[in-house]
């Protein structure tokens, strides 16, 4: 699995994702390719570290991007139903 220490390759998947989120608009792709891309800059910055550290700074990374872009791209009138009592009675 040496490619996945080359950081063009990481840059790739970026491109990938961000076309495959103007394809399919839904914001969970656009947060994994924002992920892909800090991802080449960070094998550019440590390139000596293991598949298992790269995978886990990739998750890390792609979750706290989705979760930041889902915050700023929800409808401002995006309201959580609470039900107090079962409809079902």
């Amino acid at each position: 699995m040496a490619w996945i220490s080359l950081w063009w390759v990481w840059l790739c998947a970026a491109l990938v994702l961000a076309i495959l989120e103007l394809l399919i608009p839904s914001y969970i792709f656009l947060g994994i390719a924002v992920g892909a891309a800090v991802m080449a800059g960070v094998v550019v910055v440590a390139p000596g570290l293991g598949v298992s550290t790269l995978m886990a700074i990739f998750g890390a990374v792609s979750l706290v991007s989705w979760l930041v872009l889902r915050r700023v791209f929800r409808s401002p009138d995006d309201q959580t139903r609470i039900v107090h009592e079962d409809i079902n009675k």
